[in-house]
């Protein structure tokens, strides 16, 4: 694996870490590679029962690695593959049945906004600032970024960071639904990590079903995720995990 990407495994948690701190962790497609593969090693292993994703240094990941599709012989082909690269990584990461959160600071731009989106929980420092900064180099959305924000923030506030250039606060970004909780700077990880472990010591198959029907829900009708929620806490209802908690829940009346 690259060093880009550092990863380790510590009480059920994976904790994957973007690792180009001088290159304030930009994408470049060796980076983006060694992502989707970390993610796909943690998705399979049954020892990693929730994950955390962060960035190393000062400022938790800007996008893509402007200078690396600069100096490709093709930029276009280069920018294509790196985008199909990380927002395959990216939507591996989204299906995962296990709980993921982000631990984010300084600066969320670009891809970054799309790594924070494929995240279940985001935990932020204070002094975070996102953006998109697509329009800045003037290019586009990628990895999935058209399709994750309008859904996290609604049209218009989506619009407002893509099309009017916006930068959120991480205050602004909790009001907006891209956060889950801002904590004083340097205690992030930490934060991201305590929930992660809270995860990796619960009902796993549960929280990773619910992931799923948050997730199907956008592309389902109501009819739909009605039947399809009766269907999975059926089989749920079925199974070790919950049966056990049943027990000790009865026992507690």
């Amino acid at each position: 694996m690259s060093p880009s990407i550092a990863t380790t495994v510590v009480d059920g948690v994976g904790h994957l870490e973007l690792n180009r701190p001088a290159a304030a962790n930009a994408i470049d497609l060796l980076t983006a590679r060694a992502f989707g593969e970390a993610v796909y090693r943690f998705a399979a292993s049954e020892s990693v029962r929730a994950v955390v994703v962060s960035g190393a240094g000062s400022r938790f990941c800007v996008g893509g690695d402007v200078a690396a599709f600069a100096a490709a012989p093709d930029r276009s082909a280069y920018l294509q593959e790196l985008a199909d690269e990380f927002d395959g990584a990216l939507q591996r990461l989204r299906a995962m049945d296990k709980v993921v959160v982000a631990a984010v600071q300084g600066a969320v731009a670009g891809a970054g906004m799309s790594v924070v989106l494929s995240c279940d929980l985001v935990v932020a420092a204070s002094s975070t600032k996102l953006l998109t900064a697509y329009a800045g180099i003037g290019l586009t959305p990628d990895c999935g970024l058209s399709w994750l924000l309008p859904r996290a923030v609604g049209g218009p506030r989506a619009a407002d960071l893509l099309l009017a250039g916006r930068v959120l606060s991480a205050r602004e970004a909790q009001e907006w639904g891209l956060l889950t909780r801002v904590v004083d700077d340097g205690d992030e990880l930490v934060a991201a990590t305590t929930l992660a472990r809270a995860a990796a010591a619960g009902p796993v198959l549960a929280l990773g079903d619910a992931k799923r029907l948050l997730c199907e829900a956008w592309q389902s009708t109501r009819e739909e995720a009605g039947d399809e929620e009766g269907r999975t806490i059926a089989r749920r209802s079925g199974s070790s995990e919950a049966g056990a908690l049943i027990e000790q829940f009865i026992g507690r009346r």
